[in-house]
């Protein structure tokens, strides 16, 4: 038995949205003939209005101003935070009065359980990426994956100090380890059923390797044993990522935090504000990738442009803005940014990928993993 209750959110659909998602895959399907043409895009795409993209790094106005220099055009980029995205697409798609025409999604469930069942938002993978870009990584198209991985002070330790997590539910690292507070962070409740969906037996494994002996649990799994015991140890719950790795990384500790953080805290390493540390080799793994999916509006009066936008955006030199902060491309002949603090790149076989076929699932269980985790937290 999982913590699962098998809660299932039933969408409503209508003809209308029907139609427009038909209408939608017709317009793709064009772009995905043998005969696509990437000067042709950029043709069709001269010839539409600006589009507006929304995206949760303000970094997407960066982003915007290159792919207008680079093509000639008028994009916009405006920071949306993921929650409002979702809210945002949906009203003006209601209205017909479309503001978004493009968003790299901060809410990966909510986008899969919502937007896309709903006909509001298609992808689209560029035909001449198609071979570079994983199957897995294609429906929705993955623009970036968003690392989080656990961390330790280099200052103090030599290496890392933990080599399985389940020792961060020992009494050694009660009240020691700092995280964002996973009831304010949708990600790590996602992240949460991720593990339990995918990985449990990962999870049991490493229990086994920990305590030289079987998992056993009539009536939890390996991952909620394990998110129950962490959250009763007492974990620093921060607001945000930067908090999490001031925590473990401020210079002049001599008893600093264990924590999980985004990789782009890790850019503060450069000043010296931090010492900061992947944990290489953890069992059974060193971190958790969150996608941003490349989400076109059905009803954008530019597609051509939108779709050259993502064209751009699964480049190097579209996504450089997002990669120098240890975000990871949706392309795979997109390398690391040379000058990217964390190195994450070089472990990237350790960090868990999001599996979109469950996304309403992780979306549909947010609650019962939330009340879990707020009933077993302690303080």
């Amino acid at each position: 038995m999982t913590l699962r209750h098998g809660k299932t959110l039933k969408l409503m659909t209508f003809s209308a949205l029907t139609l427009a998602v038909a209408a939608a895959g017709q317009a793709n399907d064009a772009w995905q003939a043998d005969g696509y043409s990437y000067e042709q895009l950029i043709e069709a795409a001269r010839g539409e209005a600006p589009i507006t993209v929304y995206a949760t790094s303000g970094k997407i106005v960066e982003i915007t101003d290159k792919f207008n220099a680079t093509y000639g055009l008028s994009a916009t980029g405006t920071k949306v935070s993921g929650a409002a995205q979702i809210e945002l697409m949906t009203r003006e798609y209601r209205a017909n009065n479309i503001t978004g025409d493009l968003a790299i999604s901060g809410d990966a469930a909510a986008a899969l359980a919502q937007l896309t069942p709903m006909g509001i938002t298609e992808s689209w993978v560029p035909p001449n990426l198609m071979g570079t870009i994983p199957e897995n990584a294609q429906d929705p198209v993955v623009v970036i994956g968003d690392p989080s991985v656990w961390t330790y002070n280099t200052e103090v330790h030599d290496s890392c100090p933990v080599s399985n997590v389940w020792q961060l539910t020992d009494e050694e690292w009660n009240r020691k380890v700092a995280m964002p507070d996973p009831l304010n962070k949708p990600a790590y409740i996602d992240w949460f059923n991720q593990l339990e969906t995918h990985y449990d037996d990962q999870m049991a494994a490493a229990y086994e390797a920990h305590y030289g002996r079987t998992f056993e649990n009539g009536q939890l799994s390996a991952t909620a044993t394990w998110v129950k015991a962490l959250a009763e140890n007492a974990p620093l719950l921060t607001s945000s990522d930067s908090a999490a790795g001031d925590a473990v990384g401020a210079p002049g500790q001599s008893d600093p935090f264990f924590g999980l953080m985004s990789t782009a805290k890790y850019r503060d390493n450069i000043s010296g504000a931090v010492h900061l540390g992947i944990c290489e080799d953890l069992v059974p793994f060193a971190g958790w990738s969150y996608p941003g999916y490349g989400l076109i509006n059905t009803r954008t009066q530019s597609p051509n442009q939108a779709r050259l936008f993502l064209h751009f955006v699964l480049t190097e030199e579209g996504i450089a803005s997002m990669t120098i902060d240890g975000k990871t491309s949706g392309n795979s002949q997109v390398p690391a940014h040379p000058d990217e603090p964390s190195g994450v790149m070089a472990i990237h076989d350790q960090i868990l990928a999001y599996n979109a076929s469950t996304g309403e699932q992780d979306f549909d269980q947010r609650q019962d993993w939330q009340d879990f985790w707020r009933l077993n937290y302690r303080r």
